[in-house]
């Protein structure tokens, strides 16, 4: 079976590749982005690259339904980004193609494509199947990125006309700076900090363990004492750490679908019925004001910083 993998990014087509490693078939992979850099590091993993020189969703969209027709592939995954989630819905829905998303398994059998997804804010699987040609989008994170195994073609596309949807202006978010994604230890801030200046106990923990600070919704979307690139959940970034320390935060299904790939969890929460406890791997009943600084001064002995 053709496989064809989309995405924006190297890192991007890195974790759909590994997410489809245990089927057989060719791959072909189609990049959407202005970057010819961006393009040479995915054909670094070994494989042809349809290079789609726009950052125009609709532009993309056209430009894939050509490299479709070329290479008619039984199956079609990406990372279930927004963007690579805009062009292929409008794939489907021009080719009357199934479409899953929140994919973490996939196999081939019986001719059927079979694949586990997450559902009801990731709190139960769904086994299902579809025929070939299908759209997959996986979970992003979830799979480590295959190294790179040789070097493939590039081939270039260029959008051939304006698209109707034009873009007038790119205004950007006001963001941290955060790459909360990447930190082998998270530090998680709730609820249960009291103001805003209170979080410097957050941050001076995760300097200490040489991790980034993160918050759960209220923090960092509604009461905005984070910036939005900080924040953890299944609206916001779904983080992988080797350790997550989760400071005030109740534990809704919503933030901890966004830390299910953390190896180890720890809980900080006051309240011993918190459903935090449930997915922690250590948890600790207390006010986070007593801990913390007993914490950092413990960290800071060990650390012979006085």
């Amino acid at each position: 079976m053709k496989i064809l993998v989309l995405g924006e990014t190297s890192r991007d087509i890195g974790e759909s590749l590994s997410a489809i490693s245990s089927i057989e078939g060719d791959r072909v992979v189609a990049l959407f982005s202005t970057s010819h850099d961006e393009a040479s590091r995915a054909s670094a993993l070994g494989y042809k690259v349809y290079h789609l020189n726009t950052r125009n969703t609709e532009a993309a969209y056209k430009l894939l339904v050509k490299v479709y027709e070329a290479e008619s592939p039984g199956l079609i995954v990406s990372v279930s980004t927004k963007n690579p989630r805009d062009v292929l819905s409008r794939l489907a829905g021009l080719l009357d193609l199934p479409l899953a998303t929140n994919v973490r398994k996939i196999s081939v059998g019986d001719g059927k494509i079979v694949y586990e997804r997450a559902v009801l804010s990731e709190r139960s699987i769904s086994l299902e199947e579809a025929d070939p040609p299908a759209i997959l989008l996986v979970m992003p994170r979830l799979f480590k990125p295959i190294a790179g195994e040789g070097q493939g073609s590039i081939e270039e596309l260029e959008p051939s006309e304006e698209p109707a949807a034009r873009i007038l202006e790119v205004k950007r978010k006001e963001l941290g700076g955060a790459r909360i994604e990447e930190a082998d230890v998270v530090v998680g801030v709730g609820r249960g900090f009291r103001r805003r200046e209170d979080l410097r106990l957050a941050f001076e923990l995760a300097e200490l363990l040489g991790g980034a600070v993160g918050g759960s919704r209220p923090i960092a979307a509604d009461l905005k004492w984070l910036p939005e690139d900080a924040w953890i959940g299944i609206s916001g970034k779904r983080i992988s750490p080797k350790l997550y320390i989760a400071v005030g935060i109740s534990g809704a299904p919503q933030h901890m679908a966004g830390v299910s790939g953390s190896k180890i969890i720890v809980a900080i929460n006051k309240d011993k019925s918190a459903p935090i406890f449930r997915y922690a791997d250590y948890g600790i009943v207390a006010d986070l004001y007593e801990i913390l600084p007993i914490l950092i001064r413990k960290l800071k002995e060990r650390k012979g910083l006085g």
